[in-house]
């Protein structure tokens, strides 16, 4: 599998986002921005983000093909064994990540999204599938106690943090790789592009083609910048990381 990726911050601003590729599997994580809440960690939260990349990557180099979810499950409690004797890790604000996973194994394209960073599949006949995690589309209310109360509980939404069972509400699935085309795996700072500003899934992935990762997030900048304040809920500016997945079968 060929990977061609990039992870930007924000315009002025810290990445949260988390990389990791070979040729095997591509890991994009989003760590969740603090914004100033107590959370009861003394770690920030890209030490968190590092740390579960580190303990998913050991993971997808050394397994037998053990499922993305239990891989995930078990890179969550290894984190949290990591600072538990430090950080109050019953605090519901403790640092935390989305997560998106692509592994090509065993003649299968396999993947797992947990929260907002999605994976866009194209396949060798032209279908193009979103595979994303809607669960913040419906919450009841996006401020900080709302969010703060369905946070890793049932029927609000579930990220990586302090909670191994996260990785049982993530989705997944798998294609064969002889079917798969191309891929792209990103945080919400790409998908953007086709959440708020009306891109194609097929031109996202024509231009990751033809003018590479770093346009794309160039894209991302022009629109955001052309955007009237407030018209959207939520930041005006994120960090924006991407990778493109070719020649799975090769």
């Amino acid at each position: 599998m060929q990977v061609s990726h990039i992870s930007e911050p924000s315009p002025g601003g810290i990445n949260d986002d988390y990389i990791v590729a070979s040729e095997r599997f591509v890991i994009v994580l989003d760590g969740a921005t603090a914004n100033g809440l107590d959370t009861g960690c003394i770690h920030d939260v890209p030490w968190v983000v590092s740390r579960l990349a580190a303990q998913l990557s050991a993971r997808l180099i050394t397994d037998d093909g053990a499922p993305l979810s239990e891989i995930l499950a078990d890179g969550i409690a290894a984190v949290c064994d990591l600072h538990a004797g430090t950080c109050d890790l019953t605090n519901p604000n403790s640092p935390s990540t989305t997560v998106a996973l692509l592994r090509n194994q065993g003649g299968l394209v396999e993947y797992l999204v947990l929260c907002d960073s999605p994976i866009v599949i194209e396949t060798t006949s032209g279908d193009i599938q979103l595979i994303n995690d809607d669960a913040t589309a419906h919450l009841p209310g996006y401020t900080r106690e709302v969010l703060q109360e369905v946070r890793n509980q049932p029927g609000g939404f579930w990220v990586a943090s302090t909670k191994p069972e996260a990785a049982k509400h993530a989705v997944i699935g798998s294609i064969p790789a002889s079917d798969v085309r191309r891929a792209a795996v990103m945080t919400d700072g790409v998908s953007r592009l086709f959440e708020r500003y009306d891109w194609e899934l097929s031109r996202l992935l024509d231009s990751l083609v033809s003018t590479g990762p770093a346009a794309l997030v160039e894209a991302v900048r022009d629109a955001e910048r052309q955007t009237p304040p407030g018209k959207f809920r939520g930041k005006a500016h994120d960090d924006a990381t991407v990778a493109l997945c070719a020649h799975f079968g090769d």
